[in-house]
C-alpha cells in the first residue's frame, strides 16, 4: 500500500470573537490517496470552507490554527515558514476558490496573472517557457489560447472558473481543493466545469477535495463523501454507501431530505437548527436534533470509529458494534 498523498490529523481551528471562542474545526482527521476524490458536505457553518483555508494556511485573524498536521506527500505544511508555504501553494496544494468572479484581478490580463503565479515558484524560467506552460494549461481546460490575452470581464462565469482551474494545475500539485466551484453557474456549465476538474485530475494524478452542498453533483463525481457537522466529521463513506445506507443519523437526514421521483412535491427538512459554534451542546453536537438520541449522547462526545464495511462514523449507535 502506497503512502497516502494527503494526511490531515487532529486539525483544530478557532475564531476568537467578542462573544467568545468559536471552535470551527475540532480535531478533524482523514487521509486521501493519489487520484482519489473526496466530497466534503454539510450545512452552512459546519466547517467545510474553514477546512480548506486551514489546509492552505490561509486562516486570517481572528481565526487561528491551534493544532494538528496537514501532510502532503512527505511535507508537513503546518511546520513550514510563511515563505516556504508560499512555495508550497500551487506546487503541492492548490485552491480553486468559490467565487471565480472575485478571485481574478480585473485590471491584469489572464496571461499576466498566470505567468506571475509560475514566476513566483520558478523565477529563473524563461518568459517564453512560462507562456507556453500557461497556454497548455488553458488548453487542458478547453479554453482557446486567445484567453491568455483577455481580461476577466471579457469571460463568462464558466470561463472564469476554468481559468481558476488552469491556474490551480499550472505546477501539477498533488492535492487540489475545489471550494464550491459551481455555485454561481447554470446546470449545463456546472457539468462542464466538473468534467474539466475530473479530466484535469486524471491528467496530473492529483487528489481532489470537492466542497459543496449539491449532493447530486457529489454522487456523480466523487469516490468518498465526508459529512461535517459543527466542526467535526460525522461520517466518511464511499459514495455508494452514503446514498444507499448512510450510517450517521445526520447523514441519513441529509440523504432523506433530497427530492426524489417516488415522492414528488414532498420535501423533508431536518428539524431544528445547526448549533452556534460559540455554544455547542454537550456530548454529541447533533443530539438536540437526532431522532435516535440516547442519554449517553447528551454527555459523551462520540469518536470516529470504523465499521466492518469500512464506513467511519461518530455516533454512539455504533460504539458497541465497532
Amino acid at each position: 500500500m502506497s503512502n497516502p498523498v494527503l494526511q490531515v490529523s487532529d486539525l483544530q481551528v478557532s475564531y476568537y470573537t467578542d462573544l467568545g471562542r468559536a471552535v470551527a474545526l475540532n480535531n478533524v482527521s482523514f487521509v486521501l490517496e493519489s487520484g482519489e476524490k473526496l466530497g466534503l458536505v454539510g450545512e452552512s457553518g459546519s466547517g467545510k470552507s474553514t477546512m480548506a483555508l486551514a489546509m492552505m494556511r490561509m486562516i486570517k485573524p481572528p481565526g487561528r490554527i491551534e493544532g494538528g498536521h496537514v501532510i502532503v506527500g512527505d511535507t508537513d505544511l503546518t511546520s513550514l515558514t510563511d515563505e516556504q508555504m508560499l512555495k508550497a501553494r500551487l506546487s503541492k496544494i492548490a485552491y480553486i476558490p468559490q467565487g471565480a468572479m472575485n478571485s481574478l484581478n480585473p485590471v491584469l490580463r489572464i496571461g499576466r496573472q498566470m505567468m506571475d503565479a509560475v514566476r513566483a515558484h520558478t523565477p529563473k524560467e524563461s518568459a517564453s517557457n512560462i507562456q507556453e506552460r500557461c497556454i497548455e494549461a488553458l488548453e487542458s481546460v478547453e479554453l482557446k489560447p486567445s484567453v491568455f490575452k483577455m481580461y476577466a470581464h471579457e469571460l463568462s462565469g464558466g470561463m472564469k472558473q476554468r481559468v481558476c482551474i488552469a491556474i490551480g494545475i499550472l505546477l501539477k500539485p498533488q492535492v487540489i481543493i475545489a471550494d464550491e466551484p459551481t455555485s454561481a453557474l447554470d446546470v449545463v456549465t456546472q457539468r462542464q466545469v466538473m468534467e474539466t476538474i475530473d479530466r484535469v485530475q486524471k491528467q496530473i494524478g492529483a487528489a481532489v477535495i470537492l466542497i459543496g452542498h449539491d449532493m447530486g453533483l457529489m454522487a456523480q463525481f466523487v469516490d468518498k463523501v465526508a459529512v461535517m457537522y459543527a466542526g467535526r466529521l460525522a461520517e466518511v463513506s464511499t459514495v455508494r454507501q452514503m446514498f444507499t445506507k448512510p450510517a450517521h443519523p445526520y447523514a441519513q437526514a441529509l440523504i432523506s431530505s433530497l427530492p426524489n421521483l417516488d415522492n414528488k412535491g414532498v420535501f423533508r427538512g431536518i428539524p431544528g437548527l445547526a448549533p452556534s459554534l460559540l455554544r455547542l451542546p454537550s456530548g454529541c453536537a447533533f443530539h438536540p436534533r437526532c431522532p435516535h438520541a440516547m442519554d449517553i449522547c447528551t454527555t459523551v462526545r462520540p469518536e470516529l470509529v470504523t465499521l466492518e464495511d469500512g464506513q467511519q462514523v461518530a455516533c454512539h449507535l455504533y460504539t458497541e458494534k465497532a
